[in-house]
């Protein structure tokens, strides 16, 4: 099959030098950065890719459309054997360079053929595509006895803490940590308006800080405010949340706010961050499951939460809606099941088998 030649219109004419060749090339990375600016990517992300590709080209010593899968063999060999680089940065240097030779191939790979006699090939392949580092190598969450009895010794001591309100606020956002699987930042940039009790039957959070991929900015979805949150919500709005502030009317201000003085040109509390949260989760777990301390952290909650809703019959797919991933192999690393779990779940299959059949389970 003969290759089709769909020239740009700005395209070059001709490449009479080297110069003209490696202007050629600047002009291919820049195009495919102002593409990523385009579909969203951070300032970070297009640093990061703009390093990689030029770090590939000065290492294969020749231009990048020359380039073919054993050479990416060799750099991401070189990366891993002679600079060891740890095998995170080796994935993420490969998944940059993929996705450059995926726009080389979509955009321009007419051009390139008509210019140099080359076609342009992707470079990372299946064979040489590192596997996903697997990010959520946190330890298997407790069980479901550990967790009920530390939020319940929590919530019975709540009276009793020296700053209620803090205590409280604690108490609230660690369980959306673990009953619908909230990331910190999902729940610390929480605004009023952000529960919508009047959608669905159980309402739903608002998440608009949701974590987007490839810097691609932040992903938004609505959490249903099931296993208890709606309760949990109702309670913080109704009982507690006006006692940090007057601004509790104000929808734009923060659901879970600081004990710090409210902001002097907007009036609005401050907002709790990241780090005060996890030393309430900290101070509780010390305090009420001593053996997780230092282990229990607000992303093993995650992991729990994910576990706990598969073992109770939620299906991965809704799992994976609710937790916001986009891929639901992603999710499949969050579900922590004890053997008990799949010896029963084959025994059941055996069962269901045997019944429709008609044989006898022995």
């Amino acid at each position: 099959m003969a290759l089709a030649v769909v020239r740009s219109i700005d395209a070059p004419r001709r490449l009479a030098s080297a110069r003209d060749e490696a202007d050629y090339e600047q002009d291919l990375v820049d195009q495919y950065l102002l593409a990523s600016m385009g579909a969203g990517c951070r300032d970070s992300t297009l640093a990061n890719d703009r390093s990689v590709i030029f770090e590939f080209a000065r290492f294969l010593g020749r231009p990048v459309w020359t380039a073919c899968a054993p050479d990416a063999d060799r750099y991401l060999t070189h990366q891993r054997k002679v600079l060891g680089r740890s095998y995170s940065t080796v994935h993420g240097k490969a998944l940059a360079l993929g996705n450059f030779f995926d726009f080389l191939v979509i955009r321009h790979q007419g051009d390139i053929h008509a210019l140099t006699g080359r076609v342009v090939a992707q470079v990372i392949d299946e064979f040489n595509r590192p596997a996903s580092p697997d990010y959520g190598s946190a330890p298997v969450p407790p069980g479901d006895d550990d967790v009920e009895a530390l939020f319940s010794l929590w919530r019975q001591e709540l009276p009793n803490a020296r700053k209620y309100l803090v205590a409280v606020r604690d108490y609230v956002v660690a369980s959306l940590w673990r009953r619908i699987g909230l990331r910190i930042m999902e729940s610390y940039m929480l605004d009023i308006r952000d529960w919508r009790r009047d959608l669905g039957d159980y309402g739903n959070v608002h998440v608009r800080f949701g974590k987007g991929s490839r810097g691609r900015g932040y992903k938004t979805r609505l959490v249903p405010a099931i296993n208890s949150v709606r309760e949990l919500l109702d309670w913080w709005m109704v009982d507690i949340r006006h006692q940090f502030g007057d601004d509790y009317t104000r929808l734009d201000a923060p659901m879970f706010p600081s004990e710090r003085r409210p902001d002097a040109v907007t009036g609005l509390c401050r907002r709790a961050g990241d780090q005060v949260l996890r030393e309430g989760l900290n101070r509780a777990v010390s305090r009420w499951l001593p053996q997780w301390a230092g282990r229990l952290t607000p992303h093993v909650l995650r992991h729990f939460c994910a576990s706990s809703l598969y073992r109770r019959g939620m299906d991965l797919k809704a799992i994976q809606e609710l937790l916001g991933h986009s891929w639901l192999s992603t999710t499949t690393h969050y579900i922590h099941v004890p053997a008990e779990h799949i010896e029963n779940a084959w025994e059941q299959t055996n069962s269901r088998t045997a019944t429709r059949l008609g044989l006898t389970v022995r």
